[in-house]
């Protein structure tokens, strides 16, 4: 049985775009492969690909100038902001 979904193509950012529904399963983040079948004609393939992880384990050499911060350093001036005066319209008492 063949699923049948219009959609319309739309841009986002720099690149053409187009939303596939839940129905088609797909959970968010998934990788997909995309063939070209003939000039208007597209396949549209799920990859079964692990999730990429992002090793910073290298970076620190890559800058040996930078040092941590000592802790008397991490502490920062208090720079008042509109939304931290009661008086302010908008006040929320800190919360969110």
């Amino acid at each position: 049985m063949e699923d049948e979904y219009r959609g319309k193509v739309f841009k986002s950012g720099n690149s053409a775009a187009l939303r596939l529904p839940k129905a088609f399963g797909l959970p968010e983040g998934t990788e997909v492969r995309m063939v070209r079948e003939a000039p208007m004609s597209f396949r549209i393939e799920a990859i079964d690909a692990p999730k990429r992880k992002i090793d910073v384990s290298k970076f620190a050499g890559k800058a040996p100038w930078l040092k941590p911060l000592p802790p008397e350093m991490r502490e920062f001036e208090h720079s008042p902001r509109p939304w931290d005066d009661p008086d302010w319209p908008g006040w929320s008492g800190g919360q969110k």
